[in-house]
This record gives structure tokens, sequence and C-alpha cells, in this order.
């Protein structure tokens, strides 16, 4: 399957937990939203494998209805690893995972 690669802004969740995400660009969503209509998991959530910088791992996408987008966290172990923090610009290639 394809990979996706985009440049996006890393935020922190207002909630509990101090949780990071990045928002996929609108084109990328939809794609994506495409090729895997009807094959998601719980809560809209779709598996890939990412790549940030010299970091790979496995995680889920999940859609967001306010954005109307998707969402990728990020967790503290590749924020760490990568000296991301909150606002900085993150480079991400990802691509949907087998099933």
């Amino acid at each position: 399957m394809s990979a996706f690669t985009f440049a996006t802004r890393l935020w922190e969740h207002a909630g509990q937990g101090a949780w990071h995400f990045v928002t996929l660009p609108d084109d990328t969503s939809d794609e994506i939203a495409d090729l895997t209509a009807g094959v998601s998991r719980g809560f809209g959530s779709v598996r890939v494998r990412v790549t940030v910088g010299g970091t790979t791992w496995q995680t889920s996408l999940f859609p967001d209805t306010k954005a109307g987008a998707y969402v990728l966290p990020v967790k503290k172990a590749v924020r760490a690893a990568e000296g991301l923090a909150a606002g900085d610009l993150v480079e991400v290639t990802l691509s949907i995972a087998e099933h």
C-alpha cells in the first residue's frame, strides 16, 4: 500500500495525560478514509506504520470529527528520541498496516 509523507505541527491535547498528536492533512485523511472504507477498527481507528526521523513504530490513527481529519498520537518515547515538543514541525511518513 502507498506511503504518505507530510509535515505538520505537533500539538498537546488539553486534557489529562499529556497526549501529543499531529493532525493529518485533509487530502491525506480523505485518501486514507477511502482506502480503508469498511475495514476500520474500534472508534474508526486505522492501524498504521509510522516513521518520524529515525524512529519507526506501529500505532493507530483516529478520526477527529472536529478537525474533519485523522489524528496520529506521538508517544513520549518517540518525542524524546527525536527531540520533539509541542509546536514543532514534524515530518511524518506512514503507511496503512496489514489487516
